[in-house]
């Protein structure tokens, strides 16, 4: 047990050994040189892995038919599940109708509802068939005020069939995006003034005559789907996803997670599979090791997590993801229901969070009460990737592993540090790098350099800077960081983590403002959960209210006034802070369906609050400290 890791928990539950699992533990060399440019790379070699993701359908709809792959809630409140078995059959016929309908990566499918059964037939009828498919965030078709993301989406990529589970509920987006040559499929529900194909009809297309030959020859190059970013102007680009992508990744994941290939993986997740982390990781670990994954149609949200409890209280997972958010959110759950803490650490040999620093205290919490359930720490895991990476880059093993630590790249990755500014930038090589951005040539070439390294916008630090093995810690967006007008830099990374901890629970995220500026000031985002912690009397889920709760303030100027005291100069001491009261917005860019916030985007959207901080003196709704 390491000294860092052991500091997340209260002592007594810091003394509880690990959960003991298989876990890889890649040795590294490094190579350095004269122009400060170091390279890190794993010493063993990655082990072959498949040509195509359905090679592992097909060797567990052999070896296992009747296993179930996925299931999802239906109707009546139990589960409705697909087995490998019926997941081969169902592939191959949906296959055949994309064939039929002669889809190619010019004019791909398109899916715009979230995670479903229904939405695995198609897309594994697309890797089947070699057609890429790019599924959708539903935020940009239901949440979205006029398209426009869905918009620029639908000209980048051409679809030849768009999919959304209920076209009623899809019909407004459908009818304003989808040109009138452009197939619409569906499970139920119509669009006024447009014909719509139900899913069944692929389902019971015959097979094609030239369908095995086709998925033969589908190789490591072949495009196996699109996954949208967005960078910091709010336009998302279209990350190509190959077999060799997805398959290497998968390997690695094995190779390094080894647990999984201990037993099956049984996996309850709401990971949305238009982003990597669900899309990916969560479905690919699933597939290769014969597991089976329960779709949870909760969120972490006041009115989400109720239905992942729910879940949670049938279905004991083997090993669990999510986000910070979604721990923070089903803390208090575990902490209060008996039956729900035996189903939950059970069987778990390992839980892993991505997207944000965890704070120490869920983590903590976390620690007792799988102490309190089995005697053991459960590890917590974690990371660094990207879309880009398909996402496994860099993981921590369960001995060192702490928020902020991203430990080394993995086997198969090859990670070049360059000085930059003061701070180390990360970029990435492997066989789970993207070849570029679909139809987007001049981002696809900013974002390599000369070697073909991928450029990652994130910047690590050395633990040990003797000890290359000891791993590195997060630094941050290199983009995130500027300079104050005394021309000292603000690491905006590493800051955003702190003052989120330091005020624990209110706060969610913050944006950092102070470009050219003498002071640092905050746009602070709320998490309505803490704040309800502070004054139950809240609604669940009005923002506005919240930030203007005399109580919140009061417990929110409390901690920024801490936290100055603990600042060491002019870049990590926010002076000003406003509460934002409004929802940021996905249109601009601002936040994705995730949660996350572009720091860029609101700043450069949001002029006249950055101006109201600055003020003299400041406006009633701003909170400064002396």
């Amino acid at each position: 047990m390491s000294r860092m890791a052991a500091s997340n928990s209260t002592p007594d539950a810091a003394r509880a050994p690990l959960r003991p699992i298989s876990f890889g533990r890649p040795e590294v060399r490094i190579e350095r040189r004269d122009d400060g440019t170091i390279y890190v790379r794993p010493t063993a070699a990655l082990v072959d892995y498949p040509r195509r993701l359905t090679d592992r359908l097909h060797h567990w709809a052999k070896l296992e038919p009747n296993r179930v792959f996925m299931a999802e809630r239906a109707a009546d409140g139990g589960w409705r599940t697909i087995t490998y078995a019926q997941l081969l059959d169902a592939s191959r016929h949906v296959a055949s109708a994309l064939l039929a309908r002669g889809l190619s990566a010019e004019r791909p499918v398109m899916i715009l509802s979230g995670n479903s059964i229904d939405h695995a037939l198609l897309a594994f009828g697309a890797f089947y068939a070699g057609i890429p498919f790019c599924p959708v965030s539903p935020a940009y078709s239901l949440v979205s005020k006029d398209f426009g993301k869905l918009s620029f989406v639908m000209k980048l990529l051409t679809p030849g069939l768009v999919f959304a589970a209920d076209a009623t509920q899809f019909a407004d987006a459908l009818a304003a995006n989808v040109p009138a040559d452009v197939e619409i499929v569906a499970v139920r529900g119509e669009v006024p003034g447009r014909a719509v194909t139900p899913l069944a009809e692929l389902l019971a297309t015959p097979e094609h005559p030239q369908l095995d030959a086709v998925h033969d020859a589908i190789g490591p190059d072949t495009i196996a789907k699109f996954l949208l970013t967005s960078g910091s102007t709010g336009n998302p680009k279209a990350v190509i996803n190959t077999q060799r992508m997805i398959c290497a990744n998968q390997v690695m994941l094995n190779e390094t997670l080894a647990f999984l290939k201990d037993e099956p993986p049984v996996i309850v997740d709401w990971l949305p599979w238009n982003h990597t982390f669900g899309g990916n990781h969560n479905i690919g670990l699933t597939l290769f090791n014969g597991g089976s994954m329960y779709l949870d149609e909760g969120k972490p949200t006041p009115g989400g997590i109720a239905e992942t409890v729910r879940n949670l209280r049938e279905i004991s997972p083997t090993v669990y993801f999510n986000v910070p958010k979604g721990y923070e959110s089903l803390l208090p759950y575990l902490r209060d229901d008996a039956t729900l803490r035996g189903k939950f650490f059970g069987k778990l040999h390992a839980m892993f969070f991505s997207g944000a620093a965890l704070s120490p205290y869920v983590w903590g919490s976390l620690d007792e009460i799988a102490v309190q359930v089995t005697g053991k720490r459960v590890p917590m895991l974690t990371g660094l990737g990207a879309t880009e990476t398909a996402p496994f880059f860099m993981s921590v093993t369960p001995e060192t592993s702490r928020s902020g630590h991203i430990g080394l790249p993995v086997l198969g990755n090859d990670a070049k540090l360059i000085p930059n500014n003061g701070k180390i930038e990360v970029r990435a090589k492997g066989p789970n790098v993207t070849p570029g951005y679909w139809r987007q040539p001049e981002l696809t070439a900013k974002s390599f350099d000369d070697e073909g390294f991928y450029v990652m916008g994130d910047a690590i630090r050395f633990v040990d800077p003797a000890d290359v093995d000891a791993g590195f810690d997060f630094d941050g967006r290199i983009s995130e960081d500027f300079k104050l007008g005394s021309g000292t830099w603000v690491s905006v990374g590493p800051l955003r983590a702190r003052f989120v901890a330091a005020c624990a629970p209110l706060v969610r995220d913050v944006v950092i403002a102070g470009i050219n500026r003498d002071e640092l000031s905050a746009l602070v985002i709320l998490d309505l959960d803490g704040c309800r912690v502070i004054n139950p009397a809240l609604p669940a889920d009005d923002l506005a209210a919240a930030a203007n709760d005399p109580k919140v303030r009061q417990a929110f100027r409390e901690r920024l006034a801490a936290f100055a005291v603990t600042a060491t100069g002019s870049s990590n001491r926010i002076a000003r802070a406003m509460l934002v009261d409004v929802p940021l917005s996905i249109d601009r860019g601002e936040v994705t369906d995730k949660g996350s916030i572009n720091q860029r985007a609101v700043l450069e959207h949001r002029a006249a609050w950055i101006e109201s901080l600055y003020a003299s003196p400041p406006p009633a709704h701003v909170i400064s400290v002396a």
